[in-house]
């Protein structure tokens, strides 16, 4: 787990985010809002829609508290806004009367956005896959203009070497699994390396970094009405894991299915992305690869994050000898994975 993530988890982080301080919060950041809250989905962070008076709900992210510098948060801000000004449907953090975009309350950072409604897109559809590669073709043409100096890499090392030392060092692992775990990780993370090594030098972008069907909304032509905004189809939302990386970062987690399925899914994306940036086909040497440090990491994140109240109750299953067991099975899977020839072209 890099310092990003494993820092800022001693106690309880959002003990305090009591509604009263949320509805403060929000009045000390100009606004007026009347009481309406609603708690929606994140566990990384605490996000409510707000009610406004005499105007459209916000949605105001409260930032957990260690994750993410000041500087961290702002680069995100701004890469977002440049999207926005290039009338790239991603959704910018709300600039306050002091000129801001990142606020702070009773010990709180928090933000403010507008709210974006829609549906998850229709994964299934050719067509539906293509209008998303154009976008996320769109978001790297803007994204490989500039780059984050405070926000890292993703790669092997901090997903990978980073999740394994995390849960090394914190003990997590069951004492009768420890050994055969980290046999299983240390040959995916030489896998990892194999695989990087077959795409050689593959550029780094500002890439969304979380790029699942659940972070696009999907805006139907006579929905955008009723939701206030301009265009209909996708929406991207949820910046907080951007970072520097690969573009297929961004493609991988749209793909779902058998090989067959992903085969056909990867040529619909590639074929509306290429319209507005090239991809590099020796890319997806790297799809199995990024999928198995976000196995790595997503159990790091899990253990670092058990202080938190939100994540037993949510994922009860984590930390048994069970769930280690099933990790050992799904990395000897990636192990065999990597070793296959990507989905085309490379």
């Amino acid at each position: 787990m890099s310092a990003h993530h494993a820092s800022g988890d001693s106690g309880i982080p959002f003990a305090g985010l009591t509604p009263e301080l949320i509805l403060d919060a929000l009045e000390s950041a100009g606004m007026r809002p009347d009481g309406r809250l609603l708690a929606l989905n994140s566990y990384e962070n605490r996000v409510w829609q707000v009610g406004i008076e005499d105007a459209a709900p916000v949605v105001a992210k409260f930032y957990r508290p260690g994750r993410w510098t000041d500087a961290a948060i702002l680069e995100e801000h701004a890469f977002v806004q440049e999207l926005a000004d290039a009338e790239i449907p991603a959704v910018p953090a709300l600039t306050g009367p002091d000129g801001n975009t990142l606020h702070r309350h009773a010990g709180f950072r928090f933000s403010v956005f507008a709210r974006c409604g829609g549906r998850e897109p229709a994964l299934d559809r050719a067509d539906t896959l293509t209008w998303l590669g154009r976008f996320i073709g769109r978001i790297h043409a803007v994204g490989a203009t500039n780059g984050y100096q405070a926000r890292p890499v993703l790669d092997a090392q901090t997903f990978g070497v980073a999740s394994r030392d995390w849960l090394v060092a914190h003990d997590c692992i069951p004492a009768d699994l420890r050994e055969p775990w980290q046999a299983v990780v240390d040959l995916a993370l030489d896998g990892v390396r194999r695989c990087y090594d077959r795409a050689g030098d593959v550029r780094l972008l500002r890439v969304h970094g979380d790029c699942h069907r659940g972070n696009v909304l999907w805006i139907d032509g006579d929905d955008t009405r009723t939701t206030g905004l301009a265009a209909a189809g996708p929406h991207f939302v949820d910046f907080d894991d951007s970072r520097m990386a690969p573009a297929v970062q961004d493609l991988w987690m749209l793909l779902e299915g058998d090989r067959a399925d992903m085969q056909g899914q990867l040529a619909d994306i590639v074929a509306g992305y290429e319209d507005f940036a090239e991809f590099a086909p020796r890319e997806l040497w790297l799809v199995e690869a990024l999928r198995t440090l976000r196995l790595l990491h997503y159990s790091a994140w899990l253990a670092s994050r058990w202080r938190d109240p939100a994540f037993p109750a949510a994922f009860p299953w984590f930390g048994t000898a069970r769930y280690w067991q099933d990790r050992i099975l799904e990395l000897r899977e990636q192990v065999a994975l990597m070793e296959e020839a990507p989905l085309w072209g490379a």
